[in-house]
This record gives structure tokens, C-alpha cells and sequence, in this order.
């Protein structure tokens, strides 16, 4: 692999964790607003990611980067307080709150910084490294 694959790997990689970071955000944005029925409540989102391959996908070889396949509503099932007095309450005095986890979002948003930070470093040590074999030639 050149050193130039390293930078094509660690940007796939910088896109897919701005991608988390900012599904993590909308999450976390959404994760009090109130709704009447529980169609029209905001669903905690995922993105889905996978290696992109190098060569065909039934082949054991190095990966070549990580690809979006995807982004998915969350299955857990939706808050419901009881708060008869609000406005949007349903005929039974029910609102619907959004399964949005605030812990596991915050735990989501460090993960995806940390990973991010570290692509960072990675595309630099890449450029440090050629910068130092194109130094080799100047002595």
C-alpha cells in the first residue's frame, strides 16, 4: 500500500465520522420535542457503515476505506408521559417523546470526535512521511 492510499482511506474515514457527528447532532436536537401520536415523533437515527474492499467482496484482502451504506430509525419503542394538560395530549392525556438516549448520544458524539481526531493524525503522519522521503533527495 502507498502512502498515498493512507490519505484515500483516512478521508473516507473523516467523512463517515462527520456524518456520525452530525446524526448524533440532529439526535440530540430532537430529543425533547413533543409530539400527539406516535407517527409523527422524531425516531433516534444510526448510519450504517462498512469497509469498502479492495478487489472483489468475497476476497480476503486489505480494505480500502469505509462507506455509508446507510442511515436507520432506532426500533426502541417511544417515550409516553402522561400529561393531560398539555396541549398536545392525545385523547387518553398521553404525549410522545422521542427514544433518543442523551447518555448514549454523548457517548456516540466522543467516539466519533476521538475517531475523527485520530484520522487527523494519520493524513499528518502520512504527510510528515513524504515530506521527510522527499527531503532524502535534496542532500
Amino acid at each position: 500500500m502507498s502512502l498515498f492510499a493512507v490519505f484515500d482511506i483516512a478521508g473516507s474515514a473523516l467523512s463517515a465520522q462527520s456524518l456520525r457527528l452530525n446524526v448524533t447532532a440532529s439526535n440530540m436536537a430532537n430529543a425533547n420535542s413533543v409530539s400527539s401520536s406516535s407517527g409523527e415523533t422524531y425516531r433516534a437515527r444510526h448510519p450504517i457503515f462498512s469497509t469498502v474492499m479492495d478487489g472483489f467482496a468475497f476476497e480476503e484482502g486489505p480494505g480500502r476505506g469505509v462507506q455509508v451504506d446507510g442511515i436507520i430509525e432506532s426500533m426502541t419503542p417511544l417515550r409516553r408521559d402522561y400529561k393531560p394538560g398539555h396541549p398536545l395530549a392525545d385523547e387518553d392525556g398521553y404525549i410522545f417523546l422521542p427514544n433518543v438516549n442523551i447518555i448514549e448520544e454523548m457517548a456516540n458524539m466522543i467516539s466519533a470526535s476521538r475517531s475523527y481526531q485520530t484520522n487527523v493524525e494519520v493524513m499528518d503522519a502520512a504527510k510528515q512521511m513524504l515530506q521527510r522521503t522527499l527531503a532524502l533527495g535534496q542532500r
